[in-house]
């Protein structure tokens, strides 16, 4: 059943004995982070209603901070911090429930006559059901403030020693396309400047930093030339001005709207950081996942749409001739991401339901929430991944990788030179594009399994023959990198290699037990008295 607000999501958690409620006074600067981040490492045990046998989980339970120094506004983290909590957000035992009915929308041929069409229609009509709503009003406008706001009335979190300021750290962004008009949602962390403005943290390579380009196009008459100019030179006076907009007569004038919305219901925050196609909606997405549309509201101040029943939603703009220096922050590399320009996030109106819940995660050090958030991506985008590489078996993207520092690949070899083949798709998808290191192996290895993986892989490779280097886009928080955004990967073939390959030499067989030995000792374990 799907949870139609953040309040209906905490009271499920309570429910299966996976919130803790922290009634002690608690610090939002670094406090808040040091206390979660040794629960997100630690294991939990279940217990109440829903939980059949107590037994231990990794991730710690999530927490409801109810006495924040200094604010009414209770915080809510590390919802997501566990595979179990992961499954009741998206209403599903596993996580592989979602990639089947992925699978089964994927599966749809195109209808050849009158009775094909007419047994597709049960499927269009419950993909229509997925489409979001608009509504008179909801939850999120039972207090509206167009003047008189702040975003320090928000308990935003300082997290890590470094950090330069307070950041919002789970926002669900949105803008829209000036092109088509699909509306975005990103999740992209803002630093708070001050009561009215905060960074806006849109990488090069994500959706909303695209609909900022296309409004410097726009506002260079469609010349794709001189809006790569103008971004330059936004760029290059926001570098040597420590922000200020440009002087100059050739700066481009305007602003491009944005909302936030912050506290949403579960489906719609995770939508928020899936890699899908621009082309298509979160709000869709979310709609998918939950099986129930999500309903929006109309803005106050700006034409945009927004989850009725969010807990906050922030309006307002960014300038089109405007960035200023954001971070160091402390980030889900386990490191600092450095100070860089972004454009400015100007609110101008902030509604909010009556006594809000202020939901916030932190990242550092892996595993952490960001953790199980990123293995479900993993899980549910798999099928779509086999769209475009059919070959695929399973990936896996571990957590101390980063997701994108490593992804271990395994694949159904049919021809020679397919693992490399494998190596340039994966780079050509969406995010899979920063993936830094991709390891190949045979289908028949576990890619869960790293041990499995590295005694194979590192059995079967020729580094001189089976690594190949390539240059492009890397994530912009890879500090390694040669260039900001742009750098180095590294491919391994990992599989057996054939003659066809040019290996001529005969590959041994991998050692394992007859099954009729392991029948014999399994029947004679327990006389054996070893355990």
């Amino acid at each position: 059943m799907p949870y139609d607000s953040l309040r209906d999501w905490i009271s499920a958690l309570d429910r299966a004995g996976e919130l803790k409620r922290i009634r002690a006074e608690v610090d939002p600067i670094l406090e808040i982070t040091e206390i979660t981040d040794r629960v997100s490492k630690s294991t939990s045990t279940a217990s109440g209603e829903g939980a059949r046998a107590t037994k231990s989980r990794p991730g710690g339970p999530a927490l409801l901070f109810e006495n924040v120094k200094g604010y009414r506004t209770p915080v809510l983290i590390n919802q997501f911090g566990s595979a179990r909590r992961m499954c009741m957000a998206l209403g599903v035992e596993s996580l592989d429930d979602v990639a089947e009915r992925i699978r089964g929308f994927m599966d749809v041929k195109s209808p050849q006559g009158f009775l094909d069409k007419v047994k597709m229609l049960p499927m269009l009509a419950e993909m229509g059901k997925f489409f979001p709503r608009t509504v008179a009003s909801g939850p999120c406008k039972e207090v509206v403030r167009r003047d008189r706001f702040s975003l320090l009335d928000m308990p935003v979190l300082k997290c890590w020693p470094k950090d330069a300021g307070r950041f919002i750290t789970l926002p669900c962004v949105i803008t829209r396309d000036p092109l088509s008009g699909k509306r975005n949602v990103g999740m992209y962390r803002m630093q708070v400047y001050d009561e009215r403005t905060a960074g806006m943290h849109w990488q090069r390579q994500k959706v909303g930093a695209e609909h900022y380009r296309e409004m410097l196009r726009r506002a260079a008459g469609g010349d794709q030339a001189t809006a790569d100019g103008r971004w330059a030179a936004v760029d290059s006076m926001a570098r040597t001005s420590g922000g200020a907009r440009l002087a100059s007569g050739s700066q481009p004038k305007g602003k491009m709207e944005v909302a936030v919305a912050i506290g949403t219901e579960p489906a719609l925050t995770f939508s928020a950081i899936v890699p899908a196609p621009p082309e298509v909606e979160e709000f869709i997405i979310a709609g998918f996942l939950r099986q129930k549309p999500v309903e929006l509201v109309k803005c106050e101040t700006v034409d945009l749409e927004v989850p009725a029943t969010a807990e906050y939603i922030l309006e307002g703009y960014v300038n089109l001739d405007e960035l200023r220096t954001e971070g160091p922050f402390g980030d889900h590399t386990g490191f600092y991401s450095l100070e860089d320009e972004y454009p400015v996030f100007h609110v101008t109106c902030i509604t909010h339901r009556k006594d809000p819940i202020y939901a916030t995660t932190i990242v550092g050090k892996p595993p952490m929430e960001d953790a199980w958030m990123g293995k479900a991506v993993e899980r549910i985008f798999l099928p779509m991944m086999k769209l475009t590489i059919p070959e695929l078996v399973d990936i896996n993207l571990p957590v101390e990788g980063i997701f994108h520092n490593l992804m271990i690949v395994s694949i159904r070899k049919s021809y020679p030179g397919q693992a490399r083949k494998v190596m340039n798709a994966i780079w050509s998808l969406g995010q899979a594009m920063f993936t830094k290191v991709i390891v190949v192996v045979d289908e028949d290895v576990n890619v869960q399994d790293l041990r499995e993986v590295a005694l194979k892989a590192l059995n079967h490779i020729d580094p001189e023959r089976d690594i190949q280097f390539t240059l492009g886009p890397v994530d912009s928080l890879d500090h390694a990198s040669r260039l900001p955004d742009y750098g180095s990967k590294i491919g391994i073939d990992a599989t057996r290699k054939w003659a066809s390959e040019g290996f001529a030499r005969p590959w041994p067989d991998e050692i394992v037990m007859d099954g009729t030995t392991k029948m014999i000792v399994d029947k004679k374990w327990k006389e054996l008295g070893i355990e």
